[in-house]
């Protein structure tokens, strides 16, 4: 199946997005269809064989929506020339909101001077000029209504394609009340005319030109507010495609050459200097360089490169110069695909969106039904057509399907970039869900637990000998070996500034190496090789016991027979990981460490860490086996790794978290990816997950019970017991705020920390 990102326009409230998805579903060759009304997006995977993307852009636009592919190159999404556009487009929308807060202004105070006895020309006053009165406010309220026409042209074409929306709403309650004006007009013309004033009086105080004009200006302040608070939700993503580079420096036929970065190949040989940021991802070829990867990898310190190293793109050059191969160009590098990840994500949604879904597929036909019935109703009862239409209306316009369709979304939104700030990358809103549901934690040792790369922990020198010449002997040796252990033993001695012997006549052995280092026959190996070699090893043999229980490595050093001393090397736990356990532990979370080690370097390593349950000499085919006998013991399972053979059990765990500097395989098969390789961040995702379902409950509580309690009210069920009644124009503020405060509400997820 392809998936592919559109751009949809002309939506209103989460009635559209439903709409869109439940057309779309219905075509041969559509997977699954995601629709954000936060983002004006949509995310469909379909069978390219069946299916093309024309046929999808025009059901779009059969339900009377438009559509575009997203564009896919983030380096021209972060150009200027889009932020400029849409900053165009809210500074024209902010004039003419501008214009039509003045005219509603003057109609106000035109239609209920009388009422408060402000000063008015005297043209309008008194029964005689009632027509000049009325027409007044009727020229006033048709450009109130010219500017917001977006309302009655998007509702209408919604409501006449069998799929009403909140344009609908208010088009329907704005342009009955105008209608009836109109005909209020009407018969003042008639009633001078005919010197009827008591149809004058009547029809003069019947004129709602103002609670139309009022209701199409406060919805569109309250859309304006909310459309910027919106924005800030996808503040993250923005500033990540902000971060893409727009050019490069290529060497080419040894010069350099600039270049925009969609130019860039795989293979072509990049320039990077001091201060300057890297275009794409690649492998250093030549010179050096201090690089600053906060910005994607969140780590502080700024990270040494030098030949053979891997740099990423959007990354900074502190200091020095060097040309690296380009390996990852485009939508391949690792910030592209960290933003396409985001806005799936921010697109996905989660299982607790899906009530709100269903209501709001059948909420605004009910709510133009409720408001048919309360108008009839209360004609049967007697009243006057004016009261029974001034209910009608305050019903449509108090009604908020946008409050229930922004509940979840714009909380997830918000989540998944404050993730992203604290270096944790969640791929699905259902993930985000799930994870405040966890309560086993199952942790891969090797590379996540552990750094995954041996280190000397411990040099013991024998009598006679110094620490120092233990290990350049090892190290002497070591080096012409490719061995893991061997690599962290001649590391070791660069870091301490030895300079290495030379050494000949290698062999290699089953259990350690022989080497001749100067006129000296060097040996270094385990206590069998040791022993097979016929060295006495007991001087120190309890202190290599010792080491040993600890789950470490343990290599003696001998020279012409006689023991130098001995190396320990070991998988060092990271600095983080101990407090990361004990938090998790603290918050109720079972702990289990999963391993494919021996039983004793497993237990140790456990212990160390305050971890109780630990399975040992796991096959990488069997840890699948352990997630899912641990979910049939009704346990909610996070798995944390980050190597090939974790991927079938971090898609198995309910959510599936992967070390950031991990495989692409487990990258790929986890839910979470901890950018920044900290166990620490698990703490952090649950919080944040905990967090947001708090906030979407919030949302959903408020936008239920303000329709609950908002629509009878209009309605008018309690006047005759109370006396209440909702002036249409307090209904359409309510509404306006309603939906304002579920978007700030989310935007608190913002102080999360």
């Amino acid at each position: 199946m392809f998936k592919e990102q559109f751009n949809v326009t002309g939506m209103s409230c989460s009635a559209c997005a439903v709409r869109i998805e439940k057309s779309l579903k219905k075509l041969e060759g559509i997977s699954s269809v995601n629709v954000n009304l936060l983002r004006n997006s949509m995310i469909v995977s379909y069978d390219t064989s069946v299916i093309s993307q024309a046929v999808i852009i025009k059901d779009v636009q059969l339900c009377g929506y438009d559509a575009s592919p997203l564009v896919k190159s983030y380096s021209a999404r972060s150009n200027k020339f889009q932020t400029s556009n849409q900053s165009q487009e809210m500074t024209m929308f902010k004039h003419s909101l501008t214009w039509s807060i003045v005219l509603t202004a003057l109609l106000v105070y035109i239609a209920m001077g009388h009422m408060f006895s402000w000063p008015l020309p005297s043209f309008l006053k008194g029964d005689e000029n009632a027509f000049i009165l009325a027409l007044s406010q009727l020229l006033l309220v048709m450009p109130i209504a010219y500017i917001n026409r977006r309302f009655y042209l998007n509702g209408f074409k919604a409501l006449f394609r069998g799929s009403p929306n909140m344009d609908s709403l208010i088009a329907v309650g704005s342009a009955s009340a105008i209608l009836y004006g109109i005909l209020a007009v009407c018969e003042i013309s008639y009633g001078l005319y005919h010197s009827n004033m008591d149809k004058v009086q009547k029809y003069s105080h019947d004129l709602y030109f103002e609670t139309a004009g009022a209701i199409l200006t406060i919805i569109a302040i309250g859309k304006y507010l909310e459309s910027k608070a919106k924005h800030s939700t996808a503040e993250a993503i923005s500033k990540m495609v902000d971060l893409v580079p727009k050019t490069a420096w290529l060497w080419q036929d040894g010069q350099e050459v600039e270049v925009s970065v969609d130019q860039v190949q795989v293979g072509d040989t990049v320039i990077v200097k001091t201060g300057a940021n890297i275009s794409v991802d690649g492998v250093v070829l030549e010179g050096s360089a201090t690089v600053d990867e906060s910005a994607v990898t969140g780590e502080s310190t700024p990270v040494f490169k030098r030949v053979g190293d891997r740099v990423i793109a959007s990354t900074v050059n502190k200091s020095g110069y060097m040309r690296f191969m380009a390996t990852q160009v485009g939508d391949d590098t690792t910030l592209a695909q960290i933003i396409r990840l985001m806005e799936e994500a921010a697109s996905s949604k989660a299982p607790i969106s899906r009530l709100a879904d269903k209501i709001s597929s059948i909420f605004v036909p009910t709510v133009i039904v409720i408001a048919l019935v309360a108008t009839i109703v209360w004609l049967f009862l007697g009243y006057d057509f004016e009261f029974a239409l001034g209910i009608g209306i305050t019903v449509l316009v108090i009604s908020c399907p946008c409050a229930l369709g922004l509940a979840t979304p714009v909380s997830i939104m918000v989540a998944i970039g404050k993730g992203a700030v604290n270096n944790i990358l969640i791929k699905s809103a259902e993930a985000l869900q799930v994870m405040q549901q966890i309560n086993t934690v199952i942790l891969d040792k090797t590379g996540t637990v552990t750094l995954g790369k041996p280190q000397v922990t411990d040099i013991i020198a024998s009598a006679g000998y110094q620490e120092q010449e233990v290990l350049l002997y090892a190290a002497s040796i070591e080096q012409l070996s490719e061995h893991p252990l061997a690599s962290a033993i001649v590391t070791q001695a660069t870091s301490s500034n030895l300079s290495l012997l030379p050494a000949r006549n290698l062999e290699t052995k089953d259990q350690g190496l022989k080497a001749q280092i100067g006129l000296k026959q060097t040996l270094v190996g385990n206590q069998r090789f040791m022993q097979d070699a016929d060295i006495d090893i007991a001087v120190l043999s309890e202190k290599a016991q010792i080491l040993a229980n600890q789950g470490k490595t343990v290599l003696f050093v001998v020279c012409d027979k006689k023991l130098c001393g001995l190396i320990a090397v070991a998988d060092v736990i990271k600095n983080t990981s101990k407090q990361a356990i004990t938090d998790m532990q603290a918050m109720g979370l079972k702990v289990i460490l999963l391993t494919g080690d021996n039983r004793q370097t497993a237990v140790s390593v456990a212990a160390q860490l305050g971890i109780e349950t630990v399975y040992s000499e796991v096959l990488p085919q069997d840890k699948e086996t352990v997630v899912y006998d641990l979910q049939k013991q009704s346990h909610k399972v996070a798995m944390v790794g980050d190597g090939i053979n974790d991927a079938p059990a971090l898609s198995r765990a309910d959510v599936g978290l992967a070390i950031g500097a991990g495989t692409d395989i487990a990258i790929e098969a986890a839910d979470i990816v901890l950018v920044r390789s900290s166990l620490q961040d698990i703490v952090t995702a649950t919080r944040l997950s905990q967090a947001t379902m708090r906030n979407i409950k919030q949302n959903l509580f408020w936008a239920f019970c303000y329709n609950i309690i908002g629509i009878p009210i209009a309605a008018g069920v309690f006047y005759e017991l109370c006396g209440w009644l909702l002036n249409p124009v307090y209904a359409a503020a309510a509404m306006s705020i309603s939906s304002l405060f579920v978007v700030l509400n989310a935007l608190r997820l913002k102080t999360f920390t």
